[in-house]
């Protein structure tokens, strides 16, 4: 069992940033790959982006590449999401996910733990 707290959300005019925070407990952090998903009212959880096990692979949604970048701590069993140009189609509640498996596996939905979420909202 993992379980995952997400913070840093809240609300930020366009083009500002914000970095996402998700602590990891339970079993070994290190040996999950770790992701972020968006959800908008109204519409499906997406995937955002994922890093492996080991920091050496990461992949970004199309919408955010170059904007946002994923990183984690083993040390501190922290996952980071850093925002930055962030456009009010941002906005959503951000969720962190973990998933003994791959990126491609991850973001499938179908066996990730995941937090409680985190509301960013971006204004015009």
């Amino acid at each position: 069992q993992v379980q995952l707290v997400e913070s840093g959300g809240g609300l930020v005019q366009a083009g500002g940033s914000l970095r996402l925070s998700c602590a990891a407990s339970g079993r070994t952090f290190s040996s999950y790959t770790m992701g972020w998903f968006c959800q908008a009212p109204g519409k499906e959880r997406e995937f955002v982006a994922a890093i492996s096990w080991n920091s050496e692979y990461t992949v970004y949604a199309d919408s955010v590449k170059g904007r946002f970048t994923i990183s984690r701590d083993t040390a501190k069993n922290t996952v980071y999401l850093q925002m930055n140009s962030l456009k009010p189609e941002d906005t959503a509640v951000y969720y962190c996910a973990a998933v003994y498996g791959s990126a491609s596996y991850l973001s499938r939905k179908v066996d990730n733990y995941w937090g409680q979420g985190t509301q960013v909202t971006v204004s015009s």
